[in-house]
């Protein structure tokens, strides 16, 4: 089974190079983030075209997560618990992907933070705070689960071009990698350090300055696994060409392969 995370930046911008990326690499399940529409403006009847069950939870010109499958979709939760009516945002989407071998997906569109030392990092942090919460929960369930999507946090060093540059910025602070790294002491598995990939493999290159020419990028798009799924592990790959292609996302997929 092959499950894909990707920021699209813009679903409907990006329709083009979504149904390309689509039929070019028939991933069993996509998690999309950044939709920036709400659920009725999402192209769901291309998608369907390609055979593709759809679960959206969108949001009017911000946010945005989706769930696309090849197999049938029971949607487990639409929104992360411990908000309350005051967290409007739409960044976390759950669902059961009903496959021969079924796998627990979550697609996240973690908050960027900045500018630091303001109620944006706040929200970044306590936002986390509530996903090391409900991540804890399922793991409880003993169940194959994939939490995909953009995270926001740049875990190490190796995981950006120029650290330096970096230091001020929400997505490198102490607190978030911090954050990040209690995720993954929980006992998920980062795929892409799993499988031996080599460092500075980046999933997001800003577009000034010519960063994806120059490789000036960042890894902030992660696939964390419970013990159940990465029992299941066989690869992981950061798919740079589509942030090549025309009018792009400034993320790039990362496609992550389980067996069963």
């Amino acid at each position: 089974m092959r499950i894909a995370t990707w920021n699209v930046n813009s679903v409907n911008a990006r329709l083009p190079l979504l149904l390309r990326w689509l039929e070019e690499e028939r991933p069993d399940v996509a998690c999309l983030q950044e939709l920036k529409c709400v659920d009725e403006k999402f192209p769901r009847e291309p998608v369907e075209a390609l055979g593709y069950n759809v679960l959206v939870h969108g949001q009017k010109s911000y946010n945005g997560v989706a769930i696309l499958s090849k197999h049938p979709l029971e949607e487990a939760r639409r929104g992360l618990p411990g908000g309350g009516d005051a967290d409007t945002h739409s960044r976390y989407l759950e669902a059961i992907v009903e496959a021969p071998t079924p796998v627990r997906v979550a697609s996240i569109y973690l908050p960027n933070g900045n500018p630091i030392g303001t109620e944006k990092f706040d929200y970044k942090l306590s936002w986390m705070a509530r996903l090391h919460a409900h991540a804890t929960d399922l793991l409880q369930l003993e169940e194959a689960t994939v939490l995909a999507g953009d995270f926001n946090v740049i875990p190490t060093p190796l995981d950006c071009d120029k650290p330096a540059s970096w230091k001020d910025d929400a997505l490198y602070q102490p607190q978030s990698r911090a954050a990040h790294r209690a995720l993954t002491n929980l006992g998920y598995t980062d795929a892409h350090l799993a499988v031996g990939a080599e460092p500075h493999a980046y999933t997001f290159w800003d577009y000034f300055r010519s960063s994806f020419e120059r490789d000036h990028g960042i890894r902030i798009d992660h696939a964390l696994l419970s013990p159940q799924a990465a029992d299941r592990l066989e690869g992981s790959e950061v798919q740079r060409e589509p942030r090549g292609w025309e009018k792009p996302s400034d993320h790039t997929p990362l496609m992550v392969t389980l067996a069963g």
